[in-house]
């Protein structure tokens, strides 16, 4: 005798099933904020709205402008390890200048980062 194979997904749990309801009425402005913000952080309304009420952070995306910081700051990180390497072998004095400007530079994208970051 076969047993009859389980297909699908498996059932859930009472306690993870989603079957209370809620209804809520919101004004213009409160509705097209909802869906803004929803919309940032890449999720629907609903998921938003069970995400505020858990009590978890909601957090946006990065804005375009903060992933060119990341862009930037990854490509001084590859200029420092360059500086490093030649450093290394032409020796330490000569490098000094190029290595302050380039740790200028990162500090200050870092301060765009972090301010950009408080921001939201």
């Amino acid at each position: 005798m076969m047993k009859d194979k389980k297909v699908g997904r498996p059932k859930l749990s009472p306690a993870e099933k989603l079957k209370y309801r809620i209804a809520v009425n919101l004004c213009t402005k409160d509705f097209y904020a909802l869906k803004a913000k929803a919309t940032q952080a890449g999720m629907t309304c609903t998921e938003l709205a069970r995400q505020a009420i858990t009590g978890c952070q909601i957090r946006q995306r990065l804005t375009p402008e903060q992933m060119d910081c990341i862009r930037k700051l990854s490509g001084m990180g590859n200029n420092l390890n360059q500086i490093a390497r030649k450093a290394n072998a032409e020796g330490y004095a000569n490098i000094r200048s190029e290595y302050l400007y380039l740790a200028d530079k990162i500090d200050n994208v870092l301060t765009l980062l972090e301010d950009g970051s408080k921001n939201n």
